[in-house]
């Protein structure tokens, strides 16, 4: 729920999913299902779990990143497109996305979407994770997922972000700091 959760619309949605290249393939396509699985609709019915997008101008937005991810090559392994079906059709609704094949230099890998829409992408080290995790131009929130400690706290050293959450995503506490690097956030909020 990293970038699905209010539809993407969060300061700190973890967009890039960085996979470990030996299971990209099947862990990209069970995130995939997972999305696939989540019910879109209205917000206000306590059964939704993705609702629309804030505002027809947004939807503009993030349908636009959608065909600029198609037309820059990545594959999409579920959504990808406006629900207009019954009830969406009068809405902002776009379904949960997941692409695979996305490149570095691609736009939704790139810049800030703000919808529920994430870019995966394969990695073979350590060394290349952080590279290209650190090549962005923002650094609010990332998570790391791993049985291995001494790769959490590696990457939490040395991932550029203001919070960097272990086996999590957007743990939040007001007594802990919450701020970015590069062009994310305005300085720090919250605790100490």
């Amino acid at each position: 729920m990293a970038v699905f959760a209010n539809s993407g619309q969060i300061c700190s949605a973890g967009t890039q999913m960085f996979v470990e290249q030996k299971v990209y393939h099947e862990f990209t396509e069970r995130v995939g299902k997972f999305g696939n699985g989540l019910r879109v609709g209205n917000g206000l019915d306590p059964e939704t779990q993705i609702g629309p997008l804030v505002s027809e101008q947004q939807l503009q937005r993030v349908t636009g990143y959608l065909r600029a991810a198609k037309q820059e090559g990545a594959r999409t392994i579920t959504g990808g497109e406006r629900l207009t079906e019954g009830p969406m059709a009068k809405g902002f609704f776009v379904p949960p996305t997941v692409f695979a094949g996305v490149r570095d230099d691609m736009r939704i890998a790139q810049e800030e979407i703000f919808g529920p829409v994430i870019s995966a992408i394969p990695f073979k080290d350590m060394d290349e994770l952080v590279r290209r995790a650190n090549s962005t131009i923002f650094g609010l929130g990332s998570g790391v997922w791993t049985r291995d400690v001494s790769k959490a706290h590696f990457l939490a050293k040395t991932i550029r972000a203001g919070s960097v959450w272990v086996n999590c995503y957007r743990a939040m506490d007001p007594a802990v700091p919450f701020g970015g690097y590069k062009m994310s956030g305005y300085g720090r909020e919250s605790g100490l």
